[in-house]
Parts: structure tokens; C-alpha cells; sequence
């Protein structure tokens, strides 16, 4: 890779962006970089970044939850970046947002996830994400028009469930969490069972647990990719508890924690929670965090490189 790598962290990304610095030390030329957000009162904003030297590889790193308000700072911090002389821009985003409306429920409804995915693809080079909510749309490379890598945390989790708690019951939450849950439990070489779950509206879900009494002894781990609301963990957990279950270990890649939802999973009998890294400053004291920053590295090195690689390839062909 040529040319210097410079990370712009937006609000709320500084640690991950100085976790990142860390782990490419001595691998590359890295700097973390700023990138301030200035919010008007009339509810525009302000960003300015440090002007890039000219040929370098600008990185945005700015996980994507509450994405409405950080979108429109993130495309205006991208096209300075490129006006400012940035040779390509890229983006770590660990959580993606506007990933689960992937098709029109109803009659006029905006197809959110391919319309958010134009979006960003005009604005940067590349995107990093961790295990994006992928259901319809089968690979990002079927909406965004970019380069793309998507992390999987299910090695980080498994390795945490394996060290963390003793003879785990792998728990998928719902149907669609039931091959996610098979490659955890593969890699923790534990046992695994998966919820039927049936969604009667955004907070109302009813659960068919399977039957425990074929794993004694052991601990249930529900696993899932993103705690939302968490209605789908507390109908879980519920249905474990009147199981006669051990008090069960709730895991999953992206906490958002929307409104209670931290509160209800332990009031529901959660003993323990843990999380990736992928979102920051949601996780509240008391909640484990399952770290990714190396991973992330390793995509910015590839990524970045084959940018390079790219534009020198498109420099020289003949004019």
C-alpha cells in the first residue's frame, strides 16, 4: 500500500478509531485524524476535517446506528475528504443500518436498504461492516455499487463463549437466527437448539422454546445478531424460565439497546450480557464487550491495498 492511512473518527468512534491505529502499527503508515460535527440550532451541521497530504487513503470510521443524524455529516466529511486531495475514501461502519426494510411491505413504502445503499456508494470507495442484517438481500455486493467487506463475529463470540461460560447451550431466538447460531455453537463445540419465534407486532412476540431436558447441565447462550427493542430475547427468556432453565447468558453482534430494552432483558432473567464492539457508547456498565478492533484492522489493510492497487492499475492504461 502506498501513500499514508489516516482514520477520521466522527463523534462517539474515537476508541475504535485509536483501537484500529493500534493494531496496524507496524504495518503501515497510520494516523487517526480529526473530524468534528458541529450541530446549528436551526438543525444543520457544520463538519470539518484535517486536510489529507495529497495521494493518502482517508478512512472514515463511523458506526451507523442512529442514522439519521449522522448520514448527512458522513457524505458531507466524504466529498471534502476527496476535494481535499484524498487519492480514495473509505468507511468502517461496524453496524449498517437501513438493512432490514429490503422490500416493500405495503403499497408505497420506501425499499429503504437498497435506496440507503445508493446513497453511501456515491459518496465513498469502500465500506467495512460487521455482520450486516442480511435476509432477502443474500450479499452487499447486490445493493452497493462499491467495494465491500463484511466481517463475521461469530469466531469472536464463539471464543468468548467457550472461555466465558461453562458447558454452553448454543440458543437461537427465532428461525432466522438458526444457521447463525449452527456455525457458533460448531465453533464453541456446543450443542444447539433454535426458538420458533412468531412476530405479532413490533413489541409483541410469542416463542416455542424446544425441550432442555435433552442437554442437562448445561447453560443456555441465546445468540442473535442485533438487541433492539430486546422483545425478542425477553420472549426467549421467558419461556427458558418457566423451562425451570439455569439463568441464561444473552449474546449478540450489535447491542443497539433501543429505549428499555437493556432493562427488560434483565428484568426477564438474563445473567449475564455481551456484545461486540460494533457500536459505541450504547453498552451500559454491567455488559460485557466482545472486541473486534483487530478484525477491523485487517479489513482496512486489505481494503486499502486494493484500492491502491486499483487506481494504479486505472493509471496506467492507456488515455
Amino acid at each position: 500500500m502506498t501513500g499514508s492511512l489516516l482514520l477520521y473518527p466522527f463523534p462517539g468512534n474515537a476508541a475504535r478509531a485509536a483501537a484500529i491505529a493500534q493494531a496496524l502499527q507496524g504495518r503501515a503508515e497510520v494516523r487517526v485524524m480529526s473530524c468534528t460535527v458541529h450541530a446549528f440550532p436551526d438543525g444543520e451541521s457544520l463538519v470539518q476535517v484535517a486536510p489529507p497530504p495529497p495521494g493518502s487513503q482517508a478512512v472514515l470510521v463511523c458506526s451507523l446506528n442512529q442514522p439519521d443524524a449522522r448520514t448527512v455529516p458522513l457524505l458531507m466529511a466524504a466529498g471534502t475528504l476527496r476535494e481535499l486531495g484524498a487519492l480514495q475514501v473509505g468507511l468502517v461502519a461496524p453496524y449498517l443500518a437501513y438493512m432490514r426494510q429490503d422490500i416493500r411491505f405495503a403499497p408505497g413504502q420506501a425499499v429503504s436498504a437498497r435506496l440507503y445503499a445508493r446513497l453511501l456508494s456515491a459518496h465513498v470507495d469502500w465500506l467495512l461492516t460487521v455482520d450486516p442484517h442480511l435476509h432477502r438481500i443474500h450479499d452487499l455486493s447486490e445493493v452497493y455499487n462499491l467495494r465491500s467487506r463484511v466481517l463475521h463475529a461469530a469466531p469472536r463470540l464463539a471464543q468468548w463463549i467457550a472461555a466465558q461460560v461453562p458447558k454452553p447451550l448454543i440458543v437461537g431466538p427465532d428461525g432466522e437466527s438458526a444457521q447463525w447460531a449452527a456455525d457458533v455453537a460448531a465453533r464453541a463445540a456446543a450443542p444447539v437448539v433454535v426458538v420458533q419465534k412468531t412476530r405479532l407486532g413490533d413489541t409483541d412476540v410469542r416463542s416455542t422454546i424446544p425441550d432442555l431436558h435433552l442437554h442437562p447441565g448445561r447453560t443456555p447462550v441465546l445468540i442473535d445478531d442485533i438487541i433492539s427493542t430486546g422483545r425478542t430475547l425477553v420472549a426467549a427468556l421467558d419461556h427458558l424460565r418457566a423451562a425451570g432453565s439455569p439463568p441464561p447468558v444473552c449474546v449478540a453482534v450489535h447491542g443497539l439497546f433501543a429505549a428499555d430494552a437493556l432493562d427488560a432483558i434483565r428484568a426477564a432473567g438474563a445473567a449475564r450480557i455481551a456484545v461486540t464492539n460494533t457500536v459505541d457508547g450504547v453498552a451500559a456498565p454491567g455488559v460485557d464487550t466482545i472486541a473486534l478492533d483487530a478484525d477491523l484492522a485487517q479489513g482496512v489493510l486489505d481494503l486499502c491495498a486494493a484500492g491502491c492497487t486499483q487506481t494504479a492499475s486505472s493509471e496506467g492504461l492507456p488515455s
